[in-house]
């Protein structure tokens, strides 16, 4: 009996592979540079968070690793598979991405139940596809962990900002994705609703059964306990990338917001503030 094709088993040694590389990356529109000659990647096992002023490139950057926009030029890699060599149907589901525009595609008469569920198959609408019971107790489940499961029933459009949010998050979670991109996901909310969010971020960020996550914000005190990785970027380009504790810096954040700032942490939470 035939066991298929012999599968190459990688040398202990071997370099492990970037779960998203980006080689030279440009998104130029109309005579402008988005993001210029980009050099950037992510590993299994990372959490990286990238912080720039308005205008910056983080979005145009959270973009592109989701596979949501196409580069001008340069070479972008995403889960093994080369952006212009793979059929986008097949990655994209692979591919988590929170964010504002997917509030604006849901519709408001969704029980909050039913937008998690809806993850599953990355629809926008209960009915487009089957749903076994083990989908609606794994979407109850998500509810659960997030704090939130007494608003399963209620209306998504009747939320509040915070809620929202965790119920997105519980989406991006029901496909079981192999990266997680959020973007901006705390903007907005007050200061209760902003803390559970990073609790719940931070929950994650520790969990070895996570994928590899990428945030984007404006704030140091939105970077969620656990997050291993920052980049810095201004204009379109990266400024600064690596591990956090060495990249996050008063010099670094200084130098990319055009702003004089201290930084530092306390039991893992990052602040910034004006020097006295």
């Amino acid at each position: 009996m035939s066991l298929g094709p012999a599968v190459e088993t990688p040398r202990p040694d071997a370099p492990p592979s970037p779960v998203a590389r980006l080689r030279a990356v440009s998104v130029v529109r109309d005579g402008r540079a988005l993001l210029d000659s980009v050099d950037w990647e992510a590993f299994a096992g990372e959490r990286w968070v990238v912080l720039g002023p308005n205008g910056s490139g983080k979005t145009t950057l959270l973009q592109i690793i989701g596979a949501r926009l196409w580069p001008t030029r340069g070479d972008v890699q995403l889960l093994g598979e080369q952006l212009g060599h793979v059929d986008l149907r097949s990655l994209r589901p692979r591919i988590a991405l929170v964010s504002g525009s997917v509030v604006r595609q849901l519709r408001a008469d969704l029980s909050a139940r039913e937008v998690v569920v809806t993850g599953r198959f990355g629809a926008l609408e209960p009915w487009w596809n089957t749903y076994e019971p083990s989908d609606w107790h794994a979407a109850d489940a998500l509810l659960e962990q997030a704090g939130v499961g007494g608003i399963a029933a209620h209306p998504f459009g009747v939320l509040s900002e915070g809620e929202r949010q965790q119920v997105l998050l519980a989406r991006s979670l029901m496909g079981s994705p192999e990266l997680l991109l959020l973007d901006e996901p705390a903007a907005g909310l007050d200061l209760g609703a902003r803390e559970r969010l990073v609790r719940r971020l931070g929950e994650l960020a520790r969990s070895a059964s996570s994928p590899p996550v990428v945030l984007v914000t404006h704030h140091a005190e939105e970077i969620p306990v656990g997050f291993t990785h920052v980049a810095l970027m201004r204009s379109g380009s990266m400024v600064a990338a690596g591990p956090i504790a060495t990249t996050l810096t008063s010099q670094t954040v200084s130098s990319c917001f055009s702003a004089e700032v201290e930084v530092g942490s306390t039991s893992g939470r990052w602040w910034t503030r004006s020097p006295i």
